[in-house]
């Protein structure tokens, strides 16, 4: 049996790098005592799979893993809601503070997380602007036919246009200090990553804390996510109209 995660990592815990959760999550199974599934070899591991990796600094209410169920766990008394939210619990409490798990559910087989997820919402507070001057780089962006940029990668130039990975942008608020966009940014096939943006048009801004706030498949016409939350965030996490 597969289970999907969903969970948040907010405050302190931002500043852990990608590896470093992955390996927080392998003591937090290893604790609440989940009879996992493990790869075969010299040195077997948890069978783990992780959505897209956020950026060290970066919080989130949108995290994503996937894990596999030895045989004799997932058959054990079936699979139901109440289970679901048990392990949600047990699994919060065994994880550092900032790490909370909203949603649990199993899922069939199918392509990766990050193969799945087309485009994700981020919340971005920038300092140091105002309404007027933020709206004013906002129409910029949305105006132009291409964001060209060039970068290094494997040791060769590329260069890249970003106006394809820019789906929505929006100034949604004020802040004691600056500004807060609300941007839909496209993963596929590589993710466009909210300081990429801010620094590709000018005047380059920078972001002082970026949230992500969902992740997006495509279903069709629509979207949705890959595990939606069943529990209202907190006041503090929500973005202001």
């Amino acid at each position: 049996m597969r289970l999907r995660v969903r969970y948040s990592k907010k405050g302190k815990v931002r500043f852990t790098s990608h590896r470093d959760v992955a390996r927080i999550w392998e003591r937090a199974l290893r604790r609440v005592g989940l009879g996992m599934a493990y790869s075969q070899g010299f040195s077997p591991r948890p069978k783990l799979s992780f959505g897209l990796a956020l950026s060290t600094g970066h919080e989130s209410e949108a995290e994503f893993l996937e894990l596999e169920l030895s045989d004799e766990e997932g058959e054990a008394a079936g699979w139901s809601t109440e289970r679901s939210v048990d392990l949600a619990e047990r699994l919060t409490e065994a994880l550092p503070i900032g790490l909370d798990v909203v949603a649990v559910a199993p899922v069939e087989k199918g392509e990766s997380l990050q193969q799945a997820v087309t485009s994700c919402t981020w919340s971005i507070e920038v300092d140091g602007v105002d309404m007027e001057q933020m709206n004013a780089w906002v129409a910029d962006v949305l105006t132009r036919d291409e964001i060209v940029v060039e970068r290094e990668r494997k040791g060769k130039p590329v260069v890249e246009d970003l106006r394809p990975h820019v789906l929505a942008l929006d100034v949604t608020g004020t802040t004691e200090t600056g500004v807060r966009l609300l941007a839909d940014l496209g993963t596929q096939p590589r993710a466009l990553r909210p300081s990429e943006l801010l620094t590709a048009v000018d005047p380059p801004l920078k972001a002082v804390t970026v949230c992500r706030m969902h992740q997006w498949m495509s279903q069709g016409n629509d979207r949705e996510e890959p595990l939606t939350a069943p529990i209202t965030p907190a006041p503090s996490a929500t973005v202001p109209a």
